[in-house]
């Protein structure tokens, strides 16, 4: 390293938002309604465009929760939920624990989390490799990634801080029950056909 990156690296650091700052930021409408921002580990993220394939499967798969769920969990459809004090995701779907007030004063966080969907066409590697494991570093239970461009599910589970140490790849013909709530079962073969 030479004189002046030494001395810029001791002058200068990156200043990461929290979860407060990009809340204030999208109140002030700063983003466009249009842009899919995330923010996480402090940065501001602009995501993929969310293409037909993507909101059909999102669309299929959330039918098929609001049949098998009923009263017993609240879904949540790329709606925003809070990791930790850098970042704020939007997973395509979450399973919540019921609350009254059906998170109208502060989005839900990892306590309130039973489940996570990544529906991705065209980004299942940046899923895998940056979302999925701030989700177990979050202890989300278990997290699913549908992979159109595989034509398949992703189960993990058992988070841990390094990542989640059980991952499994059911059969598409197979139904998923979910590991928080045993009474809920979701027909693979329903979200692809």
């Amino acid at each position: 390293m030479n004189n002046l990156s030494a001395q810029s690296s001791a002058l200068y650091s990156k200043y990461f938002l929290t979860t407060d700052h990009f809340q204030k930021m999208v109140a002030a409408g700063i983003f466009d309604d249009t842009e899919h921002i995330e923010l996480i580990e402090g940065e501001l993220i602009s995501m993929v465009p969310i293409n037909p394939p993507h909101a059909g499967k999102t669309d299929r798969l959330a039918r098929l929760f609001f049949r098998a769920i009923k009263q017993v969990a609240l879904i949540r459809i790329q709606g925003p939920i809070l990791l930790n004090e850098h970042s704020e995701l939007q997973p395509d779907l979450a399973i919540l624990r019921p609350r009254p007030d059906f998170y109208e004063t502060s989005h839900p966080g990892p306590p309130d989390i039973l489940l996570l969907v990544e529906v991705s066409n065209t980004t299942a590697k940046y899923d895998r490799t940056v979302k999925i494991p701030l989700y177990a570093q979050a202890g989300i239970p278990e997290v699913w990634l549908i992979d159109l461009l595989k034509a398949r599910v992703e189960v993990y589970l058992q988070p841990q801080a390094d990542g989640y140490r059980q991952v499994l790849f059911p059969n598409n013909q197979e139904s998923l029950t979910l590991s928080q709530l045993p009474e809920v079962s979701i027909p693979l073969a329903e979200l692809w056909n």
